[in-house]
């Protein structure tokens, strides 16, 4: 159609409708009052805004009619006095090329009042099936739908490369009531890339937007969401949740492997294992090494390797550094029918300033406080979640539902936490306000941590939630009924903390810091703790837990030896990061592979035959694991030894089996050592963190030992032994 027929046509400006102008203008709040099928009058009309198009044409039920160009920048209208077939079939011709499809402003919503309703309560636990990008049928059309919440929008488009990225063309449907909009694009399929461009209804700004709910997003530095196929992966692990459901966690043993998957191996080029690959290499490694559950950094998609994940921009889009959502689903898969569980660090504390993602996702503080005294993170640059707004809060419980339900994720450690929890967590007086009886609790991020495990617990049996919390909040892992948070388990970052610190004392100064190994037991068992030498420890300066050690090569590695066999001997679920088990020597480093030719020295490979071994002793004997959430299985038998700088203690199961452990935080040999023993018998030594095979000096006591009818340390017998030097052994009764 030539230029002058277009002006001929086209409609003059002052008989312009407002209507009209909102729409070539993209302004216009509810574009489906206007576009589509309507009746005026005693006439149909169909106005059809294309602004590439040079010509349309509309299905009447009989034939193509030719619509009319009543303006220049592609707005086209028919009337007819039969209606046409709903929804409406057009075509149109776009560099001449002609397209045919259905109009998408002759559908009728897709989306449920109920819906809508819970969502704006905070109560849609699956607002991921509602929010975000759906390829469906509507209408017996195929295509797509897409839907936002923006409430401060005056219009919202859904823009992407099968629009030029254009707001104008794909303006959404508004439901007034909680400010969600929608629309269906008939004929997209999964693999179109897609954002949401929004205008600000205050300033009239123009904000393009990455889907919150997006499951997908384009490789880095791209940052478009990519519409998905619906989810048809067959899982196999129907035994591991099935016995997972009735699992009595709270007896069984669990010893966490934390990695971080773009940087556990890569491939000689450097490049990264996809999450199948890491499970081929992953799952045996983990098998071998007795290690019961791996826990992933998060793997949410992010737009900065060096944030480690913690910045995150996609919450429910697995990244694709590692691969597709099925990928993902399948290495799940395979941990779960090898008997390994997979924690997923998680992070609803706090979320990155990017312009592309949530911040000021509408033009106003949406997912955020507006008042940075409760909006922002001064310390991580960060952004704090609003956890009072009901549509936060089921943004997030529904982010949670879905890793649980969709990946059948085991647990959730949240990230964190303790910043949660105090208005004035790391601020100055004046720069934070207190809540509404006049305290720091952050009483709304309680009712929502609250609300997350109560989700997590009923409608997800077994799966577990960990608080990585370093404060004296009581009653973090005690059930929401009884008045506590409801987690499954809290890190002990106190004991942790207190350990690390003793540690990197020279041993002649330990018995000076003896209580900092012995105060851990006034607190044991009031939550549910994991012990954890995680990720955490190991940068930024920290050094290595290799490095950290005091002494010579071979005193360094014999602390190590001595800190793990602490760690796993200690009430208390265990976590250890990557490459703790074999020494690794230098700070952990995102862009590069753990050194694992260590492994070709003897030190190292030793260090690691240690854990294997000490970490098969852990789950195979009750007595290390079943009651390690209660002072019934644990009992000093020597604590107040701080001159030679010994503990000793039993290790108790529910079914009576008792191992004796004793430490030696010195260099020095302690032979003929008395310690108790809780009955007459012999008794031998299971482990020896000194033995050859570890790289030590082979000192113990092979011979097994004979007990004497001499009674001490408030038990009816007792034990003369060997304590080797820096040095963990275990002693069993076996006869």
């Amino acid at each position: 159609m030539s230029g002058k027929v277009c002006q001929k046509n086209a409609m003059p400006n002052k008989n312009m409708t407002q209507e009209y102008r909102a729409i070539l203008e993209a302004r216009h709040h509810d574009p489906f009052s206007c576009l589509g099928l309507h009746r005026d009058e005693e006439s149909w009309v169909v106005r059809i805004f294309r602004p590439y198009a040079s010509e349309v044409w509309l299905h009447t039920g009989e034939k193509w009619e030719k619509l009319k160009r009543v303006h220049k920048d592609g707005l086209f209208v028919w009337k007819g006095e039969a209606h046409p077939p709903a929804p409406c079939k057009i075509r149109f011709k776009l560099d001449g090329n002609l397209i045919e499809t259905h109009d998408p402003y002759t559908f009728a919503s897709s989306i449920g009042e109920l819906d809508l309703h819970l969502f704006g309560e905070g109560r849609l636990r699956l607002a991921y099936r509602m929010l975000g990008a759906h390829p469906m049928m509507q209408e017996g059309v195929s295509g797509t739908r897409f839907a936002v919440w923006a409430p401060n929008a005056e219009r919202v488009s859904v823009v992407g490369d099968f629009n030029a990225w254009d707001g104008r063309v794909h303006p959404m449907r508004v439901h007034a009531s909680n400010g969600v909009w929608e629309i269906f694009i008939p004929a997209l399929e999964a693999g179109a890339l897609y954002k949401f461009e929004i205008r600000n209804r205050h300033t009239g700004a123009i904000l393009t937007k990455t889907d919150p709910y997006g499951a997908v997003f384009e490789p880095r530095p791209g940052t478009a969401a990519k519409v998905c196929s619906p989810v048809t992966y067959a899982w196999q692990d129907e035994a591991w949740m099935g016995r997972r459901k009735d699992l009595d966690w709270l007896h069984e043993p669990m010893n966490v492997y934390e990695i971080h998957a773009g940087s556990w191996k890569l491939h000689p080029d450097g490049g990264l294992f996809n999450y199948r690959e890491l499970g081929q290499s992953l799952i045996p490694y983990v098998l071998d090494m007795g290690y019961t559950h791996i826990e992933l950094m998060p793997i949410s998609e992010h737009p900065l390797d060096e944030s480690w994940g913690y910045q995150t921009t996609g919450y429910f889009g697995i990244t694709n550094r590692y691969g597709s959502p099925d990928d993902f689903r399948s290495f799940v898969d395979a941990c779960h029918m090898a008997g390994i569980g997979v924690i997923l660090d998680w992070v609803p504390a706090h979320f990155p300033k990017d312009d592309y993602a949530l911040a000021r996702f509408d033009g106003t503080a949406l997912y955020e406080h507006e008042d940075p005294r409760l909006g922002e993170h001064q310390d991580w640059g960060t952004y704090i979640f609003n956890y009072g707004r009901n549509e936060v809060r089921n943004f997030l419980i529904a982010n949670a539902h879905y890793w649980l339900s969709e990946f059948h994720i085991d647990g959730l450690r949240v990230d964190a936490v303790a910043s949660m929890l105090y208005l004035d967590y790391s601020r100055r007086e004046g720069e934070w306000i207190p809540n509404r009886y006049g305290g720091r609790e952050n009483l709304d991020a309680i009712d929502f941590l609250k609300e997350l495990n109560v989700m997590a617990h009923d409608e997800f049996p077994g799966a577990l939630t960990f608080a990585e919390e370093s404060t004296s909040w009581p009653m973090v892992s005690r059930p929401v009924h009884l008045g506590g948070l409801g987690f499954s388990m809290k890190w002990n970052m106190g004991w942790m903390n207190d350990t690390l610190t003793y540690m990197k004392h020279d041993p002649i100064h330990r018995r000076y810091h003896h209580n900092q190994l012995t105060f851990g037991q006034l607190y044991s068992y009031t939550e549910n703790f994991v012990l954890p030498f995680s990720h955490d420890e190991v940068v930024h300066g920290k050094k290595s837990l290799l490095d950290k050690m005091p002494g010579d090569v071979w005193q360094r590695f014999a602390n190590l030896r001595l800190l793990y066999a602490y760690q796993m001997t200690y009430p208390g679920r265990k976590l250890n990061f990557m490459g703790n088990e074999f020494a690794h020597g230098r700070e952990w480093q995102v862009k590069s592979q753990l050194d694992w030719n260590l492994l070709d020295f003897p030190a190292h490979s030793g260090m690691q035959q240690m854990v294997r071994d000490l970490n098969r002793l852990y789950s195979s004997h009750a007595a290390m694991h079943d009651l390690d959430f209660s002072s019934g299985g644990f009992s000093w038998l020597d604590c107040h030894d701080a001159d030679q700088s010994i503990l000793s203690y039993r290790r108790i199961g529910r079914d009576g089996s008792c191992l004796i452990v004793l430490l030696n935080f010195t260099p020095v040999l302690r032979s003929q050592y008395r310690t108790g023993a809780p009955e007459k018998g012999y008794y031998r030594e299971i482990f020896n963190s000194d033995s050859q095979y570890y790289g030590g000096t082979n000192q113990g006591n092979g011979q097994g030992l004979e007990s004497f009818d001499i009674p001490w340390m408030n038990e009816t017998h007792s034990l003369v032994l060997t304590v080797p030097p820096l040095a963990c052994i275990i002693i069993e009764k076996t006869a």
